[in-house]
């Protein structure tokens, strides 16, 4: 089961969704229901919304890119660790997930926020769980993953 502890430290998200923590716990559930891969392990990670400034000052500190970006994910494991892991043990953080809400902010319709929203925090997701797309293959995989995830949310 995956959970995740959802923080703002941007007042404006909530003018865009109302509740952002019961938001994700929502979309929680029903990916949840439809994705059984981890069985018994609760898995947890954290979901900052955040804005420009933030994830700038996080970027260029973790990455050494001095610019605004629409999200980052900081995984503890790559996918063999976390494999690992999931073998031993029954709870495990997966890592860190910062989405900008100035990249999706000029979307005036809250249903194409929302759904733009859910594109950027499931890429995270999937990153942190050990997922990346530095090749076209590996890339081409994501993307895959990241359609299923979000095929389970509607």
């Amino acid at each position: 089961m995956i959970k995740i502890n959802t923080i703002s430290n941007n007042r404006t998200w909530y003018k865009y969704i109302k509740n952002p923590d019961i938001f994700i716990q929502n979309k929680i559930n029903k990916l949840n229901k439809k994705f059984k891969k981890y069985g018994n392990n609760n898995i947890f990670c954290t979901l900052l919304l955040s804005g420009d400034k933030e994830i700038k000052k996080l970027n260029k500190k973790f990455r050494n890119k001095n610019k605004s970006t629409d999200v980052l994910s900081f995984p503890f494991y790559n996918k063999q660790e976390l494999r690992n892991k999931l073998k031993k043990d029954k709870e495990i953080y997966l890592g860190d997930i910062i989405v900008n809400l100035n990249k999706i902010v000029n979307k005036n319709n809250k249903s194409i926020f929302k759904s733009e929203f859910d594109k950027l925090w499931i890429h995270g997701l999937v990153h942190l769980f050990g997922y990346n797309h530095k090749r076209d293959k590996d890339f081409n995989n994501m993307i895959r993953i990241e359609k299923k995830f979000l095929s389970y949310l509607n």
